[in-house]
Order: C-alpha cells, then sequence, then structure tokens
C-alpha cells in the first residue's frame, strides 16, 4: 500500500456470534499477513465506514440518464480500527488457525486507525491479480479455467465494478498523466472487492462457462432441482445472468447497496447503451444464478447435551455476506452442498460446517432485493 498505509478493519455485520468467527479469523489473518501482501483464501469489529454517495439513474424510461462515472460514487472518508484482514467474506469464517484466547489478546492491543475513501471503478486489466485473489475458490477446490473467468469479468467494463481506495487510485492517475494504467501492475494491491453479471449463453463456449456448468450440475444431488438447474444452463441460458460478488471481510458494509445499485443500473443502461442488437439482449436477463457460501449448523442447538452461556447466540444458518439471506428469501429454487476445502478448525466453529449455496433469482424480483437490502444496512 502506499505510503506506508494500512487496510482498514473488519466491521460490524452481523450478529454477536458471527462477529466473534470474523473477529477472530481477521485477527489471526492480520497476524499472519504483518508483512507479506494479504491474499484471500475464498462465493461473504470496529466502527463501520461511513455510507457512500452514489448517483443512480431509473431504468426503462426515454429520458433515462447515462451512467455517472464510477470515480463519482465515492464513499465519505471514515475513521476504522487498523485490522487488516486477507480473506474474503464467504471464507472469513473456514481458514482461521486462532482460537477466542488468541483473539482476545490481539483485541486488547493498541490499533492504530487509518482513514480511507473508497471508490467504483471499471474493472481493467491491471486488475487481472486482485479479481484472482478474490476468486481463487470460487468453485471450492475443483481444477478449472480461472484464468478464463477473470478475463471474462475484466473485460465486460460497461457491466461490472471494482472497489478500491479512491485517493491511491488517483495518485497512480496523476502519476501516468491522467492514464488509468498502473505502470507498476500494482493495482491489485487495493483492489477490496468486485461484482459482476456475465450471462451464460452469451459466454457458453468459454471454457471456464462449461467448467462452472459441469460443477454445479456435479453438486447438485435433487433430482427435481437438478432439472431446474440443467434448464437455465442449457435451454435458457441466454437469459440467464451469473451473478458474482466477492469482496474482502474488511469491505464497508454501508457500501453494500451502492455496490449491487450500481451493477443493476449498468445492466439497465446495457440494454440500451451497448453498439449492437445482439448486446443489448443479453442484458436483459430473466433470471439470475448465483453461487455463494454459508455457515450450517451441524446439529440444532436444542439437542446439545450441554448448554453454554453463548447458546443464545447460536444461529441454525450464518451468511458471511448480509445480502445473500435476502437472496435466499427471493429464491424461485435453491439447494446447498458441502464444501471440500478445508474446515475451520477454530473452536467456536466445532457445530457448523460450510456449504455452498446456489440459488436461481427471478430479475423481476430484483427492485424488491434492493429495497430490502438498503433497509437492513438502514437498521
Amino acid at each position: 500500500m502506499p505510503g506506508g498505509r494500512r487496510r482498514p478493519a473488519p466491521f460490524l455485520a452481523f450478529s454477536p456470534f458471527a462477529r466473534s468467527l470474523i473477529f477472530s479469523a481477521s485477527a489471526a489473518a492480520a497476524a499472519s499477513s504483518a508483512s507479506t501482501k494479504p491474499l484471500p483464501l475464498p462465493d461473504d469489529a470496529t466502527t463501520p465506514a461511513a455510507a457512500a454517495a452514489a448517483a443512480s439513474g431509473t431504468s426503462g424510461e426515454d429520458n433515462m440518464p447515462r451512467p455517472p462515472s464510477k470515480r463519482a460514487k465515492r464513499a465519505e472518508p471514515s475513521i476504522e480500527e487498523d485490522r487488516s484482514s486477507s480473506e474474503s467474506e464467504e471464507e472469513s469464517f473456514s481458514n482461521s488457525e486462532s482460537d477466542g484466547d488468541n483473539s482476545g489478546e490481539e483485541s486488547s492491543q493498541e490499533l492504530d486507525t487509518v482513514q480511507a475513501d473508497f471508490a467504483f471503478f471499471d474493472p481493467k486489466e491491471n486488475d487481472f491479480h486482485g479479481v484472482r485473489l478474490l476468486l481463487k475458490t470460487y468453485l471450492d477446490s475443483k481444477p478449472w479455467d480461472l484464468t478464463g473467468f477473470v478475463d471474462l469479468v475484466l473485460a465486460q467494463t460497461t457491466v461490472g465494478t471494482v472497489v478500491k481506495l479512491a485517493d491511491d487510485e488517483e495518485e497512480q492517475e496523476e502519476g501516468n498523466g491522467g492514464d488509468k494504467t498502473n505502470a507498476s501492475g500494482n493495482d491489485d494491491e487495493d483492489l477490496f472487492g468486485l461484482i459482476s453479471v456475465l450471462n451464460l449463453g452469451r459466454y457458453a463456449e468459454q471454457r471456464c462457462i462449461k467448467d462452472l456448468k459441469e460443477y454445479l450440475l456435479s453438486v447438485c444431488s435433487d433430482k427435481d432441482t437438478k432439472k431446474q438447474l440443467k434448464s437455465l444452463l442449457e435451454e435458457k441460458a441466454s437469459s440467464v445472468g451469473l451473478l458474482v460478488c466477492r469482496r474482502f471481510v474488511n469491505f464497508p458494509y454501508e457500501l453494500v447497496p451502492k455496490l449491487y445499485d450500481s451493477l443493476f443500473d449498468e445492466v439497465s443502461w446495457a440494454t440500451e447503451d451497448e453498439p449492437t442488437q445482439e448486446l443489448r439482449d443479453s442484458f436483459r436477463f430473466k433470471h439470475y444464478l448465483l453461487l455463494v457460501r454459508m455457515l450450517e449448523r451441524k446439529t440444532p442447538a436444542k439437542h446439545k447435551a450441554k448448554k453454554s452461556k453463548d447458546d443464545d447466540d447460536d444461529e441454525p444458518i450464518i451468511y458471511p455476506k448480509l445480502e445473500d439471506e435476502i437472496f435466499k428469501e427471493l429464491s424461485s429454487w435453491s439447494f446447498t452442498f458441502p464444501i471440500r476445502s478445508e474446515q475451520s478448525s477454530q473452536q467456536e466453529m466445532k457445530y457448523y460446517k460450510e456449504m455452498g449455496l446456489v440459488m436461481a433469482v427471478k430479475a423481476e424480483a430484483i427492485p424488491k432485493f434492493r429495497k430490502k437490502l438498503e433497509a437492513l444496512v438502514s437498521e
């Protein structure tokens, strides 16, 4: 990071139990990566960052405003505790080697503060390594064409966003005479999150999409659900968008609604602004397909032989990314499957197992999703 700046800390976003898991996982990541570049170990506690101010247009109108520059969608400066994290939100629970006592010791140490501005940008070639790190275990431990998938995300600049520290990006451009290209090739170090949606029909012949379809069908065990999934992956693929949102655990949750607003506004604009009818039609989605992660309780709390003082905080399901619970509520169908990557040895996690979650959400449900997400974050 330029000027010795360190990444902002994780934040309050979940229940007391979930926060304790994030906190201890983040502390372990900070301790293990003090002198190295953070790597996410991917498919979601301090004062939160201030809310982002974003300009968004209204879709479907003749006088619809054009997309504002993503540079204008900047978060206000925020003061955070300095506890760096190298994990994406969906993995923050599954890769910690620390226990509760160690996290308590970390939390008692004196912490510095850092002021940070976040901004949204179009993905570009120099973001390759940062995006690849965030997507590293998108398909769990399956070998697949991850490089090709990252290339698709970066090539689609009209619909898709990466989030970085705003001042670093501006300093970089000034140093290059206004050119957004990072001469040092270190753009990815400042990448905190990404969101995009890819048309499964448009990219059907790409090896990475074929690998993705094969993986999803292989992990779906229910016969009826598999039939619905196969329909979306094949016959209806041209109207299905694969929605991908990955971010570091210390990503300010107040920015999450703005991140989705940016994506869905751009989808609307693309249906009118793309240069060819074929491209415009490729963004007229009828369904969104999501692949995320969740934590599922192995045994219901009431069946535990001995109750602990933390039982009131036990939850049957924990969603590392807060918006995934809303998507699950609005989904037409969904299914879960076990994650094969190494599970956490954390004491607090002994009653939980990490699961993959696949959901199909109709495009007509997106306005309701946006309202629910905004209300949730505003609470």
